[in-house]
């Protein structure tokens, strides 16, 4: 898996300078420490990694997400041909509602994790200039490491008579936390009749808006897709209501490690199946009886047999935290899992990690030694999430 902290040129010999955010200017402005991530330059922190994953859970965080790809699919038999790609079952997706997917690879693991929304006649991601695309339509957010490789990949195996514009010229927020929507909805009224994973076209000073009731803390709250213009007046109208402050890209990553979601190129990749990610909600019925989407042979085998390894949450005893790439070991020291992602919990009081460990192990209540930069640590294999979601449904 390559860095997504550094990208290099086509030829792999010059390294590419990090794109800047619509917002950078804004980050800055605001006290934010700016760190290369995805081929973007994006804030890590503001006040301080704590207080920040504190105040979303108490309040209303903004993030800044515009790094992720958001790609519009039109064109007769766009479920079909994207159900080729997702194990989801996206005939039957009614419009305004939107699904956790998966773009799989031929050997059954994952090029990556997106959320795809069926689209109303209405919707605003028409081209700059251009009327909006009519017929069926689908919106996806896939992550930003991985957006140009996906693009790739789609447009390879999809049929020609698909159309995919890729959304450069817009701008992705996430407003997160317990007072995230009541706040928005001062702005943007009707807001606040979305339910989690349903999403719809809304407007703000002149500009059209998609706005979805969904996002990636464990915490209620909306992402929403605007025009790039409008963005840095948007963040300023958000930030200015008291419940609002910015939040960087580590308190982003505590919040979702505690809601128990997996991070593309850490907890996920491309030798990794849904079942043993324990993602198999992702698969819908209807495609579990009958495949027909990449890897479908070995990942049902799974299903039905069992996977080898899985995912589990651990809790470490101690304070001291640790990280990706400690390994799981046995009592003669031998690795038998790795740990995939781990920190402290702010909200939980105690240090916590993802980690693949035989399926035997992944039970409740079994302890399992940690060994890091030649330290051992005991951990205990919890349920996931590690704190109750809060999404309204």
């Amino acid at each position: 898996m390559s860095d997504p902290n550094s990208s290099q040129d086509a030829d792999g010999l010059e390294p590419i300078a990090p794109s800047l955010l619509p917002l950078d200017a804004w980050h800055r402005a605001k006290g934010g420490r700016m760190v290369p991530f995805a081929g973007y330059v994006m804030p890590v922190q503001y006040e301080g990694i704590m207080a920040e994953h504190l105040w979303t859970r108490q309040h209303a965080g903004l993030f800044d997400v515009s790094h992720m790809g958001q790609l519009l699919f039109t064109g007769e038999g766009v479920a079909q041909a994207l159900e080729a790609l997702l194990p989801g079952d996206l005939q039957v997706l009614a419009a305004n509602r939107m699904r956790y997917s998966l773009l799989l690879a031929d050997n059954g693991g994952i090029l990556d994790d997106l959320m795809v929304t069926r689209l109303p006649e209405a919707h605003p991601f028409g081209e700059a200039g251009e009327p909006v695309p009519a017929g069926e339509a689908f919106y996806m957010v896939v992550n930003g490491a991985t957006k140009y490789d996906d693009l790739g990949h789609l447009r390879e195996a999809l049929p020609d008579s698909i159309t995919i514009n890729h959304l450069e010229d817009r701008a992705l927020l996430a407003l997160q936390g317990p007072e995230a929507v009541t706040t928005l909805a001062r702005l943007i009224p009707g807001v606040d009749a979305l339910r989690f994973m349903t999403a719809g076209a809304f407007e703000w000073a002149g500009h059209a808006l998609w706005i979805s009731r969904s996002g990636y803390t464990g915490e209620d709250g909306c992402e929403i897709s605007l025009p790039a213009e409008a963005v840095e007046a948007f963040a300023d109208a958000l930030t200015a209501e008291a419940e609002v402050q910015p939040i960087g890209l580590g308190a982003r990553d505590s919040l979702r490690l505690e809601a128990g979601l997996p991070l593309y190129g850490h907890d996920l990749d491309e030798e990794t199946t849904p079942v043993a990610a324990d993602l198999g909600f992702a698969l819908s019925k209807r495609r579990r009886e009958e495949g027909g989407f990449p890897g479908a042979e070995r990942i049902l085998a799974e299903r039905a047999e069992g996977p080898a390894i899985k995912r589990v949450g651990l809790r470490v005893d101690g304070r001291q935290p640790v990280r990706e790439g400690a390994t799981v070991v046995d009592q003669a020291g031998k690795t038998i899992g790795r740990v995939t992602s781990g920190g402290f919990a702010p909200s939980v009081g105690a240090p916590i990690a993802m980690a693949y460990v035989p399926a035997a192990l992944a039970v409740a209540g079994t302890e399992v030694t940690l060994s890091q930069r030649g330290k051992t640590h005991t951990a205990e294999v919890v349920p996931m999430p590690f704190i109750s979601h809060r999404y309204v449904r």
